[in-house]
């Protein structure tokens, strides 16, 4: 346990950044469901617009530090992979 006033600050301190990027996560993870609704619905204009928005969400994640680059990157790319084959079919 913590014995010093810095240790206990830094308790403090983590304990508020895991609220915040638990919040930024369960945002995200809300914006990729819309996504996928939106695909298995086999609506394209909905699809494309709930990309766009997932899209700028991971991304945002990634320069919170949320999600790493690579991490981000790879969901979008399949992300529009997905929407990809949506639209050619």
């Amino acid at each position: 346990m913590a014995n010093n006033p810095g240790a206990k600050k830094a308790i403090r301190k983590i304990a508020a950044r895991t609220e915040v990027n638990k919040a930024r996560r369960t945002r995200v993870r809300t914006f990729l469901r819309k996504f996928q609704e939106a695909v298995t619905g086999g609506d394209a204009t909905a699809a494309k617009g709930a990309f766009v928005e997932a899209q700028s969400e991971l991304m945002r994640a990634v320069s919170k530090g949320v999600v790493h680059k690579n991490t981000g990157s790879r969901k979008v790319s399949r992300l529009a992979a997905q929407l990809k084959k949506m639209s050619a079919a």
